[in-house]
């Protein structure tokens, strides 16, 4: 895919993953990356935007004697998800609509 995903958009997938469930970074990147070509480093800026602005929390956990980041989606989290979906479903409407020339004049 030669297309360059927007960061709304990045931000969106990672909050709709963790809809499902919480996830520590790698899961997240190997779940994003099943579906848009992104590399590993693409993710971890996104999550720690994503922390800052309230909409994720993270808890740490021990496996095999290191700890492993957990994300979690906050309430603020899910609000904002909402707006991107609402956001998306317009814009892809409308470049759809471009796309297949069904432009009226």
């Amino acid at each position: 895919m030669a297309i360059q995903v927007p960061t709304e958009l990045l931000d969106g997938s990672v909050l709709g993953l963790l809809t499902k469930g919480d996830h520590y970074g790698y899961t997240l990147t190997q779940a994003v990356r099943q579906v848009i070509p992104i590399s590993e480093s693409t993710l971890y800026p996104v999550l720690r935007r994503l922390k800052k602005n309230g909409w994720l929390e993270t808890y740490d956990e021990p496996f095999q004697g290191r700890n492993r980041r957990y994300y979690r989606l906050t309430d603020s989290g899910r609000e904002r998800l909402a707006e991107i979906q609402n956001e998306w479903a317009d814009f892809n409407q409308a470049i759809t609509k471009l796309l297949g020339g069904n432009v009226d004049e």
